[in-house]
């Protein structure tokens, strides 16, 4: 079923932007605008909305039973087999709908090798509509802030209970797998990413994804896991220390702590991305480990969970009511050690910062 409000807003945009139609694959964005998320392959499908208030959805016969169902008459259906391409079908459509020559936007999951294929059926200008569907989706919803609440606190829940769960011993891969198990207990849809577990030194790169490292006394321990609940993702980050912490282990923990302290006081409504991410970046460098702050401050979640605003140095977007993001400034020191706090954060509708996550930010030590 079509989100008209949604559907509506994007009409908007493209009035604004100059362009005469968009095209969606499979996608968050596809589920953001209809609640209904097909699965991707090589066969092509998309929904194609123009600017006129028209729209209509190419697919494959193997998935048009499905389609139908979900969208009923909301769009025309253009069906296309195996046997003759999607070519042809699209084609007619692009005919049908008077495309030929037009301004048109893709959506990020349109594959290289189809835009290849349109640009001799459409005979238009292509361009990037990445940026035109994140401004759809930057400002939430008080409805969809109340989601991103309920996810931000099952993610509290799982931290929680993993505390409890984490002894000497067990490998990254069994911490992982109760990640999974514990939010699906809990009700979540699902990871909103594969969970980061990162143990010893294999914390010191920020996207570390083996799960091969074995839980040690004396570790550090790295965490950064999230659900989606109703469509809607969240993302958190926690630093454990096993068995107990040395003082320059507790120093990097307080320098990072503080530097997301910082970012998170300065994240009112009006504030620029770049200024946000400058307040974490200056206290790290302060305590000269600048050099060790490798990634951004944050970057924006909802449907995804790496979404527009991006909290980086460049980005001179002031926030605005209804922004969500993360707030994450880290200390990754190469082959020694990684360490950093994340919580997702919220301009609300009464313009208001939030913090959705509420589990401690304090040192705590896994017995």
């Amino acid at each position: 079923m079509f989100d008209l409000l949604k559907i509506d807003k994007l009409f908007l945009l493209m009035e604004k932007k100059y362009i005469d139609a968009v095209v969606i694959g499979p996608s968050n964005t596809l589920e953001f605008l209809t609640g209904f998320n097909p699965v991707g392959c090589e066969r092509f499908q998309a929904l194609v909305i123009i600017r006129d208030r028209q729209y209509f959805y190419i697919c494959n016969l193997i998935y048009a039973e499905d389609m139908k169902r979900w969208f009923t008459k909301a769009a025309p259906f253009y069906i296309w087999n195996d046997g003759q391409g999607f070519h042809e079908t699209l084609k007619k459509a692009v005919m049908d709908f008077d495309l030929v020559g037009k301004t048109i936007a893709l959506g990020e999951s349109i594959r290289a090798v189809d835009l290849i294929d349109m640009k001799s059926i459409f005979q238009c200008k292509f361009v990037n509509g990445v940026n035109l569907l994140e401004e759809l989706r930057i400002i939430k919803t008080e409805q969809d802030l109340d989601k991103m609440r309920m996810a931000a606190r099952l993610a509290d829940e799982v931290m929680d209970d993993l505390t409890r769960f984490i002894k000497p011993g067990m490998t990254e891969k069994e911490i992982k797998v109760k990640i999974e198990e514990l939010f699906i207990e809990k009700g979540a849809e699902g990871l909103s990413f594969s969970p980061i577990v990162a143990c010893g030194t294999n914390n010191s790169r920020p996207h570390y994804r083996e799960n091969s490292g074995v839980v040690a006394k004396k570790d550090v321990l790295l965490l950064d896991f999230g659900c989606r609940y109703q469509g809607f993702c969240s993302d958190i980050s926690r630093t454990f220390f096993i068995g107990s912490i040395s003082k320059e282990e507790e120093r990097i923990y307080t320098i990072a702590r503080e530097a997301q302290s910082a970012a998170v006081l300065s994240a009112k409504e009006g504030a620029r991305c770049c200024d946000v991410d400058r307040q974490a970046r200056e206290c790290i460098e302060r305590h000269n480990m600048g050099h060790y702050f490798l990634n951004r401050t944050g970057h924006g979640i909802g449907f995804d969970v790496h979404e527009a605003p991006y909290i980086n140095g460049n980005n001179i977007r002031c926030l605005e009511k209804g922004m969500v993001f993360s707030i994450e400034p880290g200390i990754c020191i190469p082959g020694k050690v990684g360490m950093r706090v994340e919580d997702i954060v919220a301009v609300n509708h009464q313009g208001k910062t939030e913090i959705l996550n509420q589990f401690t930010r304090e040192i705590v030590i896994i017995k």
